[in-house]
């Protein structure tokens, strides 16, 4: 009888390590979701960076 307990106790941890890994599954990929957003959005905001940079240098060499 001892055995089928022993057996069925790492049964049940079974089932909630695979619950508990689904979990964070979940959570990296919303995680993965938001850093992409995140980097798009960084990388729009560097490319107006450039355009606003180069606008300048652009202006103040016609000033000369």
């Amino acid at each position: 009888m001892t055995r089928i307990i022993v057996i069925s106790e790492v049964i049940e941890q079974k089932h909630r390590k695979e619950k508990e890994l689904q979990f964070y599954r979940e959570k990296l990929e919303k995680i993965q979701s938001k850093i992409a957003f995140l980097q798009r959005d960084l990388d729009i905001t560097n490319l107006c960076i450039e355009i606003i940079e180069k606008e300048k240098d652009q202006l103040f060499k016609g000033d000369q």
